[in-house]
This record gives structure tokens, C-alpha cells and sequence, in this order.
């Protein structure tokens, strides 16, 4: 699955910003879906997931409460809306897709997006 994200941008702190990740090439249901993030100087790091059955939602602590992340698998896409965001928050965003049960680590996902850039400033 080829997996495009898109999105981010230049948002105030406290502010909000919903990104985007599209699929396509495969059928999209069959993947639980995640997002990490990978601030400057910093190693990526897990944000949020959604199981490949729609049931279950995993979150970093650090954004538990403040992100959500949903899917529509009609339209072959994932969300992640961000809610009240910090300077921390600023990163690349990637999507990735694994197959599979829910993942939190990056080595269970097979495909990644091309990152979408947030930069939230205080």
C-alpha cells in the first residue's frame, strides 16, 4: 500500500490541526493504521494507532487526551486530530500501515508515508 499524508503546517500553540494519510494500491481495512512523529535532533517516536478491526485505539501519553486518531476505510484514509498543541508537538508526522494486530513500534510497520511537517509555535 502507497500511503500520502498531508496536513500539516504552521498552527499556535493551544491551536488544533488535523492530519491526513490517503492510501491506495491495497485494500486499506486489512492494516492497522498508526502515526509517529519525529522532532528535530530527536529519533521518531509512536503517536497514535487504530487496529486493522476498528475496535481498538492506542496513544503515546504524551498526546493522550489532546490527539485522536480515526479512520474511514471507505474513503481509504486515517486522521489524526490534534487538539490543544505545544511547542513539543513540533515534528514530521508520518502515517504507516502494518499488518497485523495493533502496533506501537516502528520494526511492525511495513509502509510509511512521506511525512507531513507540524510546526506549532508559542
Amino acid at each position: 500500500v502507497q500511503l500520502q499524508a498531508s496536513g500539516g503546517g504552521l498552527v499556535q500553540a493551544g491551536g488544533s490541526r488535523r492530519l491526513s494519510c490517503v492510501g491506495s494500491g491495497r485494500t486499506f481495512s486489512v492494516y492497522t493504521m498508526g502515526w509517529f512523529r519525529q522532532a528535530p535532533e530527536k529519533e521518531r517516536e509512536f503517536v497514535a494507532a487504530f487496529s486493522w478491526n476498528g475496535i481498538n485505539t492506542y496513544y503515546a501519553d504524551s498526546v493522550k487526551g489532546r490527539f485522536t486518531i480515526s479512520r474511514d476505510n471507505a474513503k481509504d484514509t486515517v486522521y489524526l486530530q490534534m487538539n490543544s498543541l505545544k511547542a513539543e508537538d513540533t515534528a514530521v508526522y508520518y502515517c504507516a500501515a502494518s499488518v497485523g494486530s495493533m502496533a506501537t513500534t516502528e520494526g511492525r510497520y511495513q509502509y510509511w508515508g512521506q511525512g507531513t511537517l507540524v510546526t506549532v509555535s508559542s
